[in-house]
């Protein structure tokens, strides 16, 4: 029995490590870390691609005594390297949700609020549309296939125990203001007709006093906000694409400057 526990406890260590970094990584990643992703499939998710990056931990032997502090120091930092990773993924996608609610705010739908099941909150009817978009470009270009081979090389990169990666953390942090840069970017078209249209019902309203133009420009204006959205979603995926290019490009440049890459 004794040594059954022997040999037991090395393989547990080494499907440990993997576990917490796939486990944090896909709590913090677009889609698989949604609310509407039960708990159960992320476990499962973790422990096969756990089992999967055996021939990459498998000789690794971080804390000889699994109950100690240590192991709970090293369990924390693989868990922040993880949930950093897929945070870092996370920035594409809340990038066509800012752009949602700013494109809604435009168009006078931030008003025609719903139930959010991805999120366990309330959202307006155009980021709702925009967040199904985007779900389905993030499986059209075999986005859980990148995240499994982020793991994997993470792993090379940032051998467990090794730390947290500080540099990763610090970039990550710097890129926040990245979502907000690129959402604007993407509803300029949209927010500039739309003020155009505001700005040619304000003259109309000084030449014709009389008319209610205040129920005539809100309908013309979500009619014309329509239309510029559709103009608008055609270009998504072009630009969803590219955004995960840059996360990916991101991480690279940080794993290289580890001097593993």
């Amino acid at each position: 029995m004794e040594q059954v526990l022997a040999n037991l406890l090395p393989l547990l260590n080494a499907l440990w490590w993997p576990f917490v970094r796939a486990m944090a990584l896909l709590s913090a990643a677009p889609v698989l870390g949604e609310a509407m992703v039960p708990v159960t499939i992320r476990v499962l998710a973790s422990v096969t691609l756990a089992v999967l990056m055996l021939p990459v931990t498998g000789k690794v032997q971080v804390i000889e005594d699994p109950f100690t502090l240590a192991m709970v120091v090293a369990t924390a930092g693989e868990a922040i390297l993880g949930f950093a990773l897929g945070l870092a993924f996370h920035f594409a996608m809340s990038v066509i949700g800012v752009l949602g609610y700013i494109v809604s705010s435009q168009m006078g739908f931030s008003m025609a609020v719903m139930n959010d099941p991805l999120n366990g909150t309330s959202s307006d009817v155009v980021s709702g549309l925009l967040t199904m978009l985007s779900i389905i470009i993030f499986f059209a270009i075999d986005g859980h296939l990148v995240i499994t081979n982020v793991i994997g090389a993470s792993f090379k990169a940032w051998p467990p125990g090794s730390g947290l990666g500080a540099m990763l953390l610090q970039t990550i942090a710097w890129n926040v203001a990245w979502i907000f840069s690129a959402a604007l970017l993407l509803a300029i078209p949209v927010v500039f007709s739309t003020v155009v249209v505001q700005i040619g019902f304000g003259f109309l309203n000084r030449v014709a006093p009389a008319l209610n133009l205040f129920s005539l420009g809100f309908s013309v204006i979500t009619l014309f906000g329509l239309l510029m959205l559709g103009q608008l979603v055609r270009f998504i995926p072009d630009h969803y694409s590219r955004m995960t290019g840059q996360v990916l490009e991101m991480i690279r440049q940080q794993m290289q400057a580890t001097g593993h890459g």
